[in-house]
Formats: C-alpha cells, structure tokens, sequence
C-alpha cells in the first residue's frame, strides 16, 4: 500500500532534463552550423567561436569568484552564450570587438541582473545589438571566398522590385557580390554571419531539439509562419514563391526562431503565451524588414518580445481550476 500513496512537497511533476543537460543539447543542436561556419569560412570563423565562447565561460567564472558567488559555469550557459554570439558575428569582425561584446553579454545583460533565469533579454542577442549599435561598419561588413558585399538579402531588398528576385540574386550587386541562387541558401555557400548562412544546417539543429522536446513547435511555426504572410502581403512581389524562399532562408530568421526565441528565461512559458509571442515576432520581423532600412531585423524583434514577456504572461496565464472564468473571484 505504501508503494500506491507517496505524499511529498511540490514540485509534484519531475523531469529528468536539468539545466546542465538542455544547454548542452542546444549546444549539440548548434553543431551542425557551427561546423558548416568553419568549412565555409575558414579558420577564422573557429578562432571567432573559439574566443567568444572562452570569454563568456571567463568572465561568468571571474564575475563569481569576485562576488563570492556559487560557480555555475560548469552548467554549460555561458559557453551557449558565447557560441551564439560567435554565430551571429561575421568571420571577419576584429576579436578585440568580440571580446568586447561576450563581456557585455555576461556581466551587463545576465550576472547585474541576478544571474541564469533573470536576465530580462537574450544575453547573445543584447551583445549583438550592442555591438551593432557601436561598431556598425564592422557588423555589417561581410566576407565570402574573399570578397567583401553585401548579402543576398540587402540585394533583395535594395534591387529594383519590378525585376524578378532569381534575376537580382543572379546578378549579384554589380560590383563585387557573385552570383547566387536561393538554393546557394539554403545549402550555405552565401556570405553572412558564420551561423546564418545554411539553413540545411539550422533545420538538422531544430530537428534535434525538437525530437528531444527541448523546445516546443509554438513559438518558432507561429514566428516564420506570420512572418510569411506577412512578407507575401506587405513584400511588395505579391505571391512570389521564390522571394519568400529567400527571406526563409537568408539572414537570421532560422537561427533566430528556433535557437533564441526559445530561451526559456525570456520568452513566455504558457502556451497560449508562446502563440502570442510567435505571433509579435513575425510581425515585427516582418516589418523591420520590408520597411526599415535594414534587411535584417531578428535580432531587434525577438529583444523587444522579450521585454514584452511579462505582459504577455499576465494575459495569457490559465484561470485557476473553479473560478469558472472570474479574475480574482469576482
């Protein structure tokens, strides 16, 4: 009778994952990415993981040390932050600026506000911005087979829009830029960010964490998926298969939705919050990329989502079981 009835404190559903074990398996999902990086751009690329993940692991250890506080490092949090902050980096940035910013991401986004699970904004994603913000040219200034241009998607975007998009990604941008082709894509032979380039790469990544129930489908499907209409309708090519395939697979939406949209500390935790929060992030997406000035504009929408977690949550959180309906019982 004794093994039928155990009474014990909360928390009464367990789980066998801890903390250590899911930023590793986001870490195994990033290889896949991480390794085509290094094979399409080259031992730089290694070097430029290589620094920022020690310098996030580094400066997490220091910062304790000096503060007296129980060492976490071993938990594998920093070196996922270093390693997605290295992704979204050219191979080509200085390492004196990546330092910089794998500094910023652990002191000033995640340890001044209490550490792993307080940080109100992505670590990697908030160094990103910062670095952006205080290095422009270097965060813009991309390299492929040696040759500095723009990527597939500024060309897009700054290309005439009655002229077809295979047509302007074939001429590349007149200067410099080689020909490519949404398949060059989606495959990864493209110039960008070292972790952004192949999107055949991300999708095995997704997979993982996907199959390992790591993450959930709701806020990466709800993400792409409104940022796809929202391109067909606002995109200005009207229903163009090829130019939606092409906003898909270039720049940082698959990196985005599916390894930093998920973080479990800054995006909701119900699961009509995540619908919510998907829904925010392909708009927003949407709408830094068809009308701002930059092709790009993940990074600045999953931050801004993040700060709008905490509302998200307090509408979307499930009414106690009995309350029929009512807030606070009223």
């Amino acid at each position: 009778m004794s093994n039928l009835l155990n009474i014990s404190s909360s928390p009464h559903v367990r789980d066998k994952s801890s903390t250590k074990s899911i930023m590793w398996d986001v870490v195994i999902a990033l290889l896949p990415t991480s390794i085509f990086g290094i094979y399409n751009f080259g031992v730089r690329a290694a070097v430029l993981i290589a620094v920022c993940i020690a310098t996030c692991v580094l400066s997490e250890y220091i910062w304790q040390k000096c503060m007296k506080l129980p060492l976490s490092v071993s938990d594998g949090s920093a070196a996922l932050t270093g390693l997605l902050l290295a992704l979204n980096l050219s191979p080509s940035f200085p390492i004196w600026m990546a330092i910089l910013g794998s500094v910023f991401a652990i002191i000033i986004v995640k340890q001044l506000f209490g550490g792993l699970g307080q940080n109100f904004m992505n670590p990697a994603l908030g160094a990103r911005c910062f670095l952006m913000v205080s290095f422009a040219g270097q965060m813009t200034s991309f390299v492929h087979d040696g040759i500095t241009g723009p990527t597939p998607l500024a060309i897009i975007k700054n290309g005439d829009k009655t002229e077809s998009v295979s047509n302007l990604l074939a001429a590349g941008d007149g200067v410099a830029q080689e020909p490519t082709t949404v398949l060059n894509m989606f495959f990864g032979s493209i110039g960008g960010t070292i972790g952004e380039t192949c999107a055949l790469a991300l999708l095995i990544g997704a997979a993982y964490l996907l199959a390992k129930k790591i993450i959930s489908w709701r806020i990466p499907v709800c993400y792409i998926g409104v940022f796809a209409i929202f391109i067909l309708i606002f995109g200005g090519r009207g229903m163009d298969i090829t130019y939606l395939a092409a906003e898909l697979c270039g720049g940082g939406l698959l990196l985005g939705a599916f390894f930093m949209a998920t973080d479990y500390v800054t995006s909701p935790i119900t699961p009509k919050g995540q619908i919510v929060f998907g829904v925010l992030l392909g708009i927003l997406t949407g709408i830094f990329r068809v009308f701002g000035a930059s092709a790009e504009g993940v990074s600045y929408a999953i931050i801004i989502c993040n700060l709008l977690v905490p509302l998200i949550e307090r509408v979307t959180i499930p009414v106690p079981f009995g309350k029929e309906g009512l807030k606070d019982g009223e």
